[in-house]
């Protein structure tokens, strides 16, 4: 089997395997159903599942290395002449109109899923503490000192997407259809980096 193959295949296994395990979690509640439930359900070995999901947590949160990346990937990508406000707002606007799930829950049975799971809650939250990190450390890099302005900032531009994640679930919870969702949520982002505009405006602007 060539590289290619091999991670096709390796990419196909875990989206079964997280398909199978988010029925299954819908279904009884993420705390009641154990690792060795899913692997039986999906047809494979516990130590598959395992290897595919180190933490049952991420059974959930499947694309959470994206999630976490998604921010310093904007402004380490961003353009000459852009700051990291302009890159983040850029970014931000694309997935909104993609659909994106990095920005809220796909699904009400997905929020609901979280909301009522005291272990995904926490693991969002330090999924949010994350994103923030990671977009602090993709700041210091690029400057190549690492202070706490660069923090604020980091915390600034992170708490637009960690309220608007939150803001999404409620909304989906509530049953507004996705395409209402998406509007307000357009609306709700301009408004917020509106906010930030004059402060992070011409903050770090790409040579």
């Amino acid at each position: 089997m060539t590289g290619g193959l091999r991670e096709r295949w390796r990419q196909e296994t875990r989206r079964a395997i997280s398909a199978v395990a988010m029925e299954l979690f819908v279904a009884g509640g993420f705390d009641n159903v154990t690792i060795s439930q899913v692997a039986a359900a999906a047809g494979v070995s516990k130590m598959t599942v395992t290897n595919h999901f180190p933490r049952k947590e991420d059974l959930v949160f499947d694309r959470a290395e994206e999630s976490v990346r998604s921010l310093a990937d904007a402004v380490s990508a961003r353009d000459a002449g852009e700051s990291l406000l302009a890159a983040v707002r850029r970014d931000y606007a694309r997935r909104i109109a993609a659909g994106d799930v990095v920005l809220g829950p796909p699904t009400a049975a997905f929020a609901r899923l979280v909301r009522d799971s005291p272990t995904l809650t926490a693991r969002l939250r330090q999924l949010a503490d994350q994103v923030e990190r990671a977009l602090g450390d993709a700041i210091a890099a690029e400057t190549g000192v690492d202070d706490p302005q660069q923090r604020i900032v980091a915390a600034q531009l992170a708490a637009v997407h960690r309220v608007l994640f939150a803001d999404s679930a409620e909304r989906i919870l509530a049953g507004q259809p996705a395409d209402r969702i998406r509007r307000t949520l357009a609306e709700s982002a301009d408004r917020a980096f509106d906010l930030l505009e004059p402060s992070l405006g011409g903050y770090r602007v790409k040579a």
